[in-house]
């Protein structure tokens, strides 16, 4: 009996592990100078059109920008993701706004909300719901909102739109804006990472 009960415990403790690990994998920060991971992945954006990061990115680059629809930190940025989003589509830039909150996809979260809110907040460019937060596992992708900067070789900026989420008039220094303009030169830019901070992305148990 004791010896079904130690094995049982031996069992037990490997699973666990074993699941720590799966998770922390799914999970792990796409590094600097990665390429663009599941850019064939379909998904939809809320005109109702199935498209992929691969048809969106151009020969500069691409943005990615996980977000959603009420998180507090997104709301405090919106006119920042606006801005940002503009630009890179008026300077030949791809650019994507990727919701993961799977576990609010009948909530605020729902396709229904994510088209009312790409429309009350003006957006131009693709707004994409990520099924299973199959794309957000796939980068690492932790916060909302989440900044991914591709230039045509992989990764060159990840991380805040700027150092200063709560007050847009107190920046000081604008990371996303500044790697940018390193791209549209092709330049690497000076800073390639900051913390992200904001909501969690909501997955799945």
């Amino acid at each position: 009996m004791k010896i079904k009960i130690s094995l049982f415990f031996i069992v037990t403790i490997i699973n666990t592990i074993s699941i720590a690990f799966i998770n922390k994998i799914e999970i792990d920060e796409l590094p600097i100078n990665a390429a663009l991971p599941k850019n064939d992945y379909l998904m939809k954006d809320v005109s109702g059109k199935m498209t992929s990061l691969n048809e969106l990115k151009t020969s500069k680059g691409l943005l990615v920008i996980f977000s959603c629809n009420t998180c507090p930190y997104v709301v405090k940025s919106e006119g920042r993701i606006k801005t940002i989003t503009d630009f890179c589509l008026a300077n030949s830039v791809g650019c994507a706004i990727i919701n993961s909150n799977e576990a609010q996809r009948n909530e605020e979260d729902s396709f229904e909300e994510m088209i009312k809110y790409y429309n009350n907040q003006k957006l131009k460019c693709a707004y994409l719901i990520d099924e299973k937060s199959q794309l957000a596992n796939a980068f690492g992708a932790l916060k909302t909102p989440h900044c991914f900067l591709f230039n045509n070789k992989g990764l060159i900026y990840k991380g805040a739109i700027d150092d200063n989420i709560k007050d847009p008039s107190a920046v000081n220094t604008f990371y996303l804006k500044d790697a940018l303009s390193s791209l549209l030169k092709n330049e690497i830019p000076k800073r390639q990472e900051t913390k992200s901070i904001g909501c969690s992305i909501k997955r799945l148990e």
